[in-house]
């Protein structure tokens, strides 16, 4: 009986997976079109799953080590059981490999049902928790219904009600595994997130070299010229067909959530229940289902949406409230994070964008804000001409003056802020200390452009933006340096687009380069314990966390790391215009910043960002000192080597060749 019973199932499975699937692209292919390499994702996919992928769940040992069984044994099984008991192959070591792989992934459905006996809060429940069961129902079913395949038991082993119970066991796994897959349910992760890893918004994410992963931070640049392109997004139909894709594949496995600093404040975000109500949006509905957590101070229940209705309604239903999309920091700790690889903080941006740009909605100062940077080019709204009062005594080289140096110093707007100010004059101490040729541009300077695109501006970006590379585009200098990540990123990762391409350093990977080529010489530390801080800037969009510490380790400072540090930094909270936008929550990010220092026992907690100075020293009763590893640099230095601040003609060859030269 089962001989029959079983190519019906499986091809009927295999039939409505199909129809499943097709249906599935269409709701895809609803967004807008993107470029992508069909062929050439697709032969990439079994990679970047088996590497790129690999490479984040591997952080949750057990959870890698389940998934490998469970995933590894079902694709293995499913395969093996059309070829077994769909085309009737079952001869030779077939039918013993699918034994083999059933059993396999019974022990990892074992190991998912007990993490599904008392789940952390950040998983999903509700569909999720059968799951467990219909991985022991296919493995189990299709393990009995193999043995007499093998010669393990008789062909007409049992009778025919034995027969129907494992085939309704064997249907039960089938219907979730397979046809599942591509209607809806847990197992929908499993179709969606291969084709998504295969057609990536951001194919530059995977890696060329084994066990390394390649980074793409950068935000994509708005075609302004083009009037038929959309300013932002205001519908999910506005997303690209491939970031629909992406939200699909979302395994609500919570580590988004865990990581986010707004959603720990209390403050209206949970990157997990957003890319859900994407997934709502897509095929029209409401939220009611999600068994997830919801935003902190929002029920479940009360958004909805369609393809073509708006996300964000001024007013009525939508399927975001504006304040959640302003409370995101645009840390990225959610996409460092995420185990599919989604990309939340670009979803995130794009739906700014559509707010600021089409209906002028950037909430409390953020209006503000980009006033002043469209008039003065500078977000405070100071005169520009007061860029380098504070530097006065300091004579600084200019770059109209120079016209050619090795380094161009890019102060950024913390050069109107007293605190970055003592920073700044540190690390112009240290280069003059190394012997460095520098100069500034002074008043040529304008903002980077990043708190414009961040907040959703892109217009003023990309003017301030172009303007920067006009400027740049008269001189010749070998390299920037920058005590600011945030300009750090956007001049070496997002100006490229618009045509300005330089070689960008942070202050502290310049002084570790410094320091190595013995340009350097430092007193020993003998002041108190000290902690340091990751700047999501430097840290997860670039991927600098080792010459900050090479830094503070050549000052003799033993760092004592903070428990989330390094990749799982927590944000200080200034990031992503979030001080301008200011939702309220149940605490402060930087407070919490502050307790992980506290916890530490550190007297000092060394920084390496401006924002993230401002930010941690905002915070009442701290008990550690905030300081810059600049100005801890400059407190260090032995002497200083002869000849004319700031010049020379052989100053920093050893550094690096001036023949690499970017204009």
């Amino acid at each position: 009986m089962l001989d029959t019973l079983l190519p019906i199932l499986i091809a009927a499975a295999l039939a409505l997976a199909v129809i499943g699937a097709g249906r599935r692209v269409r709701l895809w292919r609803q967004g807008r079109p993107a470029r992508v390499p069909l062929l050439k994702g697709l032969a990439a996919m079994p990679r970047r799953y088996l590497v790129d992928l690999h490479h984040v769940v591997a952080r949750d040992k057990v959870m890698s080590n389940t998934h490998v069984a469970t995933a590894g044994g079902f694709v293995a099984a499913a395969a093996l059981m059309i070829l077994v008991h769909g085309l009737g192959l079952a001869e030779g070591v077939l039918g013993w490999l699918l034994l083999a792989a059933s059993a396999t992934m019974f022990v990892g459905s074992c190991c998912v049902a007990r993490r599904r006996r008392n789940p952390p809060s950040r998983l999903s429940r509700g569909p999720w928790m059968r799951l467990p069961k219909s991985l022991m129902a296919f493995s189990l079913g299709v393990f009995a219904v193999t043995l007499p395949s093998v010669g393990l038991l008789p062909e007409d082993f049992g009778s025919w009600l034995l027969a129907l119970a494992l085939a309704a066991v064997v249907t039960w796994g089938l219907a979730e595994m397979v046809f599942g897959m591509t209607w809806g349910g847990p197992m929908k992760h499993a179709f969606a997130g291969a084709l998504h890893l295969a057609f990536h918004r951001r194919a530059e994410r995977f890696s060329t070299k084994k066990g390394g992963s390649g980074r793409s931070t950068g935000l994509k640049a708005l075609d302004l010229d083009d009037p038929e392109a959309p300013l932002g997004v205001e519908n999910p139909a506005d997303f690209t067909w491939n970031q629909l894709l992406g939200f699909d594949a979302c395994v609500q496995c919570g580590r988004c959530e865990a990581m986010c600093p707004a959603f720990a404040a209390g403050q209206p975000l949970n990157p997990k229940k957003l890319i859900q109500d994407m997934v709502v949006g897509m095929a029209g509905g409401s939220d009611a289902a999600y068994a997830g957590s919801p935003y902190p101070g929002k029920p479940v229940g009360e958004h909805q949406g369609s393809t073509h209705g708006p996300i964000v309604a001024r007013e009525g239903k939508a399927l975001v409230d504006a304040e959640t999309l302003w409370s995101c920091t645009t840390c990225r700790a959610c996409v460092e994070e995420c185990p599919m690889m989604i990309e939340h903080v670009d979803a995130i941006v794009d739906m700014r964008r559509f707010l600021t740009l089409e209906h002028g909605n950037t909430p409390n100062k953020g209006a503000e804000v980009l006033d002043n940077l469209i008039a003065t080019d500078n977000p405070g709204g100071f005169d520009p001409g007061a860029r380098m009062h504070w530097a006065t005594d300091l004579e600084l080289p200019l770059m109209a003056d120079r016209q050619q140096v090795d380094v161009l110093l890019w102060l950024g707007d913390g050069a109107y802020d007293m605190r970055n100010q003592r920073t700044l004059r540190s690390l112009v101490k240290v280069l003059r200390a190394a012997g460095v040729d520098f100069a500034v541009l002074g008043n040529e300077e304008r903002d980077s452009g990043d708190v414009a695109r961040r907040l959703g501006d892109e217009a003023t970006f990309q003017s301030l933006a172009k303007r920067n590379i006009a400027t740049l585009a008269q001189y010749r200098f070998q390299q920037i340096v920058t005590c600011d990540p945030h300009s750090f990123h956007v001049l070496g990762n997002e100006y490229g687009e618009l045509g300005g391409h330089y070689r960008v350093y942070h202050h502290t990977t310049f002084i570790a380069e410094l320091y190595e080529a013995g340009r350097l010489t430092f007193r020993p530390w003998k002041s108190g314990s000290v902690t340091y801080h990751d700047p999501c800037y430097l840290g997860r969009y670039n991927g600098e966390y080792e010459a900050p510490r090479n830094v503070l380790r050549a000052l003799g400072i033993q760092v004592t790391e903070m428990e989330r540090s390094g990749f799982r930094s927590r944000c200080c909270g200034g990031g992503g215009g979030a001080p301008i936008t200011d939702i309220p929550g149940k605490q402060r990010i930087p407070d919490m910043r502050m307790n992980d220092v506290r916890e530490t026992g550190a007297e000092l907690v060394a920084v390496g960002c401006p924002q993230c100075t401002a930010m941690l020293e905002g915070v009442v009763d701290s008990t550690a000192e905030v300081r810059d590893i600049a100005e801890l640099v400059a407190d260090a230095l032995v002497e200083a080597p002869s000849g004319p601040a700031g010049r020379g003609e052989e100053q920093m060859r050893t550094v690096r060749p001036l023949a690499e030269e970017v204009a």
